[in-house]
């Protein structure tokens, strides 16, 4: 279920990308200004405003439900999995008259 909700955010992410690169540029952001020769008219702009709005909610709320679902799969962290024996130990040894740290190397 999990991976079947991953495949299907990957495409509405794609959809998302393409719908706003679709969209008439009003301020010239990117240097392109808004020429309008693929999709121009008032009525093309709304489709792609309802469009990208559409799929943005979707978007939101198949990111919200990969996150319980996978929140609800993982009852530990990745930390848990660390051994503490594994791990090195070094010894500090501070000198109290010089307050300075022993060299490591």
């Amino acid at each position: 279920m999990l991976s079947f909700i991953l495949v299907i955010h990957l495409i509405i992410a794609i959809v998302l990308i393409v719908l706003v690169l679709l969209q008439r540029s009003e301020g010239g952001g990117l240097g392109i200004g808004g020429s309008g020769d693929f999709m121009s008219g008032r009525a093309a702009g709304n489709v792609l405003s309802r469009l990208t709005a559409i799929f943005a909610t979707i978007f939101f709320i198949t990111s919200l439900s990969l996150a319980l679902l996978s929140s609800s799969n993982q009852n530990s962290s990745i930390v848990d999995n660390i051994a503490s024996d594994n791990l090195p130990q070094i010894d500090l040894d501070l000198d109290e008259d010089t307050n300075e740290l022993p060299d490591l190397n």
